[in-house]
């Protein structure tokens, strides 16, 4: 299987990924979801909202909160169970 180094993508989760395995173990997503509950329309429910403001919080500290949906563009979200991959 010879593949052209042209065909190959990298996609950035740097220490993202640690710290969305770390929220997927406390089980945050889900205890939040428990709480509040999820409607059967919405796309993105408050636990992975907040899981995405923790996320956001350790890695894109210097800017303000109004351009918290810059901070996943560019991000592989698939891999970090996150919005089911929707930035």
């Amino acid at each position: 299987m010879n593949q052209q180094l042209s065909d190959i993508q990298t996609q950035d989760i740097d220490h993202l990924g640690i710290i969305a395995g770390i929220v997927d173990d406390i089980g945050i997503v889900e205890k939040i979801d428990t709480l509040i509950g999820t409607h059967p329309l919405e796309k993105v429910s408050a636990g992975q909202v907040v899981k995405a403001m923790i996320l956001n919080c350790m890695g894109f500290l210097t800017a303000p909160l109004y351009l918290f949906h810059r901070f996943f563009i560019g991000k592989a979200t698939e891999h970090l169970h996150l919005f089911g991959g929707i930035t």
